[in-house]
Parts: structure tokens; sequence; C-alpha cells
């Protein structure tokens, strides 16, 4: 099969509201199940998870996501059997408003104790906190068990927690396997997500002229996904021209120009809160790419599908690592850092590494259920440009399926 890679085909992305409703009870017990599952693996009482994206797992309860990922404020206590307490971000006029989930039996004003919102008497608010967590785990499990899973902490909160007799676990781990392995609502929440990707990936392709700045070409997929339903997108990685090399350069109001590349990373969080992690490389038109773009195009792609091509469940990580597509010696120095990484909410678990003899290489297996996204970037050191690529896979029972539905190609026909 032929990796050249077309400029010739116009997608004309699906509708949003294509496909069967999603279950949303079926969703939300999966997920609560997965993390309760984790706790009685590792003997814990309880979870008290203070990561955002954590809490919308476990409870599919969201409040001013983007600000609590850089502020203390919000957090969820999820016991080993029976329904969790959601502690707000607001004031108790304001409780009343919040939407209950099903896996939230009770909604509680939070303790914050953070340094933002409390200053100097963080020690001793965080003493009441860490009081309160303690008479709730006792309520609901008992007072038997003092193994708590923590996903996130500062300092003064872990000295707290562990002034109660709390024996502190590891949490984040635990929920990065519970996310893992997603269910057929979670896939469904997924392409609905991609859906809304393609919108904006059309329009912007539709922008594509010269005389566009990189941040109005960016603004169109921010405007797709928040009109369709979508959440926030986590970077601004878009560069063009001599921007896109080397790559993880962001988005400015650089002018684009006739001839150039430009490369994108969608990190899009999409309806339901599921992300559309896909790369494509586009070129400004008029006119038709250079030898040297549509080869490098071509080569990326390459990778991407042969790297696609190896998944199947039951593959070990490391084995995927050594089998992966051979990256030409001129490129290796700026490669991307991993072959593949986990996707769901944001981007997950696990992270499988380029180099087979790296200490840190990841162990584990590739189970169906998992959702992968295949990556690559070419460029060489001192280059002119670079092309980024990515696709979102599923692990299926029998092999895999290629989620991500817009086209590998540098642009329409001129």
């Amino acid at each position: 099969m032929s990796n050249r890679i077309s400029a010739g085909h116009l997608h004309r992305p699906e509708a949003v509201g294509d496909g069967p409703p999603i279950d949303l009870a079926a969703l939300r017990a999966y997920r609560y199940a997965r993390v309760q599952q984790q706790l009685r693996e590792n003997d814990c009482a309880a979870a008290l998870l203070i990561n955002p994206i954590n809490i919308r797992y476990a409870t599919d309860s969201r409040n001013m996501t983007v600000w609590l990922l850089h502020n203390m404020g919000r957090y969820c206590l999820v016991p080993v059997e029976g329904p969790a307490v959601l502690f707000e971000y607001s004031n108790r006029n304001c409780l009343a408003g919040i939407p209950r989930m099903p896996a939230v039996a009770e909604v509680r004003p939070g303790t914050i104790h953070a340094f933002f919102d409390v200053a100097e008497h963080a020690a001793p608010v965080s003493r009441r906190w860490a009081a309160e967590i303690r008479d709730v785990v006792t309520r609901l499990v008992g007072p038997a068990n003092s193994r708590l899973a923590i996903d996130r902490a500062d300092l003064v909160g872990a000295e707290a927690l562990r002034g109660v007799g709390f024996n502190l676990v590891e949490g984040q781990r635990m929920l990065e396997l519970a996310r893992s392995v997603k269910s057929a609502e979670e896939i469904a929440c997924m392409r609905r997500s991609l859906a809304v990707a393609d919108i904006g990936m059309q329009r912007m392709r539709d922008a594509l002229k010269p005389g566009i700045t990189e941040n109005a070409l960016w603004a169109q997929l921010h405007c797709a996904n928040i009109e369709n339903g979508g959440e926030w997108i986590e970077t601004r990685l878009l560069s063009s021209g001599p921007r896109t090399n080397p790559w993880f350069q962001e988005s400015s109001d650089r002018v684009i120009e006739a001839g150039e590349l430009v490369s994108f990373d969608t990190d899009m969080v999409g309806p339901y809160g599921y992300c559309s992690d896909v790369s494509r490389t586009f070129l400004c038109g008029p006119g038709r790419p250079s030898a040297a773009q549509q080869a490098l195009v071509d080569m990326a792609a390459e990778q991407v599908q042969y790297n696609c091509a190896l998944l199947r469940p039951g593959l070990a990580f490391r084995e995927f690592t050594e089998r992966a597509w051979t990256i030409p010696a001129r490129y290796a120095a700026q490669n991307y850092g991993c072959v593949a990484h986990g996707v769901g909410l944001v981007d997950e678990w696990p992270a499988i590494g380029c180099d087979p003899a790296d200490p840190a290489l990841q162990d584990g297996i590739i189970v169906p259920g998992m959702v992968l996204c295949i990556e690559s970037y070419l460029g060489e050191v001192g280059g002119i440009e670079g092309v980024k690529l990515e696709e979102q896979v599923l692990i299926t029972a029998s092999g895999h399926e290629v989620l991500s539905r817009f086209p590998l190609e540098l642009s329409p026909a001129v």
C-alpha cells in the first residue's frame, strides 16, 4: 500500500449528533465501579480526589475545571463501598444549585486550606480540613482501615492528613489504571468529541489563507468546540513555516505566508469531557507542496500508519517500542517523546517510549478498551520545517480501529 498522502480530498465531518443516545447512567456506573475496584485491590478505605479530572471521572461532576487545575478548591471522597461525598468550592447558598450525580450522596462546602485562600492560616485550617476528612471516612467505612489514597496534595495538607492517623497511598496511579480501559459508552462519547474536532479542523483548513495569523487560525478550533458542547483545549500547539521546527512551539500572532506548512495538535477536551488528541499538517495555498514538504508528510504518515498496524491486544509496551517504525537518523534528535500514549478525558497512562534501552521504559500490556494516540514528529535539527501527525486508535478484541477520521493530507486540491 502506498503511503503517499493525496492533496485532493475534501473532508466533510459527520454531524455531531450522529449515533444512538449515550447511556450516561451506564457510563457513570462503570467509571465509579472502576475507581472502587482499585480501592479494593489496594486495600484502601477511600480515595481523596483533588485533581478535577479524577473527580470528573469518578462522579461526572465538574466545576471551574481549568481554574481548579492550579487551585486546590474542590475535592471528593470516594469510599471503598457506597456513594461519594463531594466538597464544593462554593458558599452554602450556592450548593443547592449544583446538580447531583448518582455517585454522590452528599455535597458539602469545601474547607480550603491553600495559601491563596488562607495565607498564614494554612496550618490550622488544614488541620480542620483533615479532621473533617477523618470523620467522614470513619462514618462511611469505619475506623479500622487508615489507608487513604490521594491523587494530589500540598505539603501542609499531607502533614495534616497524617496527623489525624491516615496512611497516605499514591492515588494517581490507581486512577490512571482505572481510566485506562474504556467502556462502550466512553467510546461513544469520544466519537462525538472527535466529530467536533473534525468540524474545527475543517474550519481551520477553510480559513487557511495567506495573511491569517496563527492565533486567528487556532481560534477556529476553539470556536467549533465551544459551539458544539465541548469544554476547553489543553495546549496552544499550532505553528507555521519555520516555527514548525522544532516542535512544541505555541500559537502566536505570526502571519502565515503562502507555501508554508502549518502543524497543530488539537489537544481538545470536547463534549462529555472526552479528549480528541489528533495532529495534522496543512499547506497554506495557493500552489502545491514542494517535493521536500510532500516527502516529509509522506514519511510521517508512513510512521503513523506502520505503528497503527502493529496494534493488537496482548502486545507488550516494550515489544511495541522494539517493533515500531525506524526513525531515520537525521530526524532522531528531534523525535517525538513517545511512540504512543493513552487518552480518555485527557492524555492518560500509558506513555510508551521510543527507546528500548531507556531504563524508564514503562511495562505493561495493551488490552481491549484502551485508546492510544500514535505520534509522529519529523524535523531535522536546523531544518526549515517539520511535520506533526497523530491518530487516535481504539484497541478492540480482534485488533484496532482508527477513531480519528480527518484525512492525513496537506491541503485540498487547488
